[in-house]
């Protein structure tokens, strides 16, 4: 896949879309669309995972390697080709590298840990990029959150307390589960701030096929050394899981990290939680009490604020949605 030269672009002010002081610009209505379905999308993995009659790493693999083919042909087709960073290429394609390889690490742990611990745990814990990730877009700006993020911050964390709480449950029989989960959830964070770099740079839908594939061989050593189940006799669960998981959710995520703020995307996040809530109402029958609706009105009224006080993230990246 050929790279041409960036085109210029001015220097990103140190708040370029994490503070919302100036008021001026609106985070883009698409991209956080894009942000909210993709999340939507996610919310059904844990259930597919699950449902998947491999290994719960063997599973990864499949969504990993079911999607690739696909995202490759939509990469070669797309009118937009990725564009090297600075003089050169290399560290364009070592950071796809290291990303793909941190999410690789990310869906082998979760699948692991989702087995392990409860829906809950697996949600809450593998979703701990909500925070990390927003934290990292104020150390690069070098600001403190404006008081609106603030507010939203507390919000969601309060939001997201009350909605996994009743459910959250301390138990020595998911200590491992809910620290492969943890651990999920900081090497998610590793792969946004990875690809947020990868996105000033490539558009989309090249950026998730180079770091798929290059999730495929970690997840597939990582199965044969755990000596998983690879082969599946039923495949609708892993075909499902690479549709709506891979090809779905993580392509509108990594559109939308392209241009919305951390703050937007690591909030965005709970929109998982607050799925995973409706799901098991729906198909388990679950009962919601008065916490669990707080809770979701806190969730989005904390993304209701930043969608309104965020600035656009990189408004020089519009030409490759």
């Amino acid at each position: 896949m050929p790279v041409s030269a960036p085109s210029r672009k001015t220097e990103r002010s140190e708040s370029d879309g994490l503070s919302d002081r100036s008021g001026t610009s609106a985070t883009p209505p698409l991209a956080f669309a894009a942000v909210i379905l993709a999340n939507v999308a996610l919310a059904f993995g844990p259930l597919l995972v699950r449902m998947a009659d491999t290994g719960p790493v063997a599973s990864a693999f499949w969504r990993i390697t079911l999607a690739a083919p696909v995202l490759a042909i939509l990469a070669l087709l797309a009118p937009a080709r990725p564009r090297m960073p600075g003089k050169g290429q290399s560290m364009l394609w070592l950071l796809l590298l290291v990303g793909g390889i941190a999410f690789a690490g990310d869906l082998g742990t979760w699948h692991i840990g989702i087995r392990q611990t409860t829906m809950a745990n697996a949600t809450l814990f593998g979703n701990s990029a909500t925070f990390i990730f927003p934290l990292y877009g104020f150390l690069v700006a070098r600001a403190w959150p404006s008081r609106s993020q603030g507010i939203a911050l507390v919000l969601a964390a309060v939001g997201a307390g009350l909605l996994m709480g009743r459910s959250y449950q301390v138990d020595p029989r998911h200590l491992v589960g809910d620290l492969m989960c943890v651990l999920a959830g900081l090497l998610y964070a590793v792969y946004f701030i990875l690809m947020s770099r990868v996105r000033e740079h490539m558009p989309p839908v090249p950026a998730l096929a180079w770091s798929t594939m290059a999730s495929i061989v970690p997840l597939f050593v990582f199965a044969i050394l755990l000596g998983e189940r690879v082969w599946p006799d039923h495949w609708s669960a892993l075909i499902l899981l690479a549709l709506g998981s891979q090809i779905v959710g993580q392509g509108l995520m990594i559109y939308a990290l392209g241009l919305l703020s951390p703050l937007v995307v690591g909030l965005a996040l709970l929109v998982q939680p607050m799925v995973a809530t409706a799901i098991g109402w729906l198909v388990y029958g679950e009962t919601l009490a008065l916490p669990d609706l707080v809770g979701v009105a806190m969730v989005a009224a904390a993304l209701v604020l930043v969608r309104r006080g965020s600035a656009v993230a990189k408004p020089g990246n519009r030409d490759d949605g």
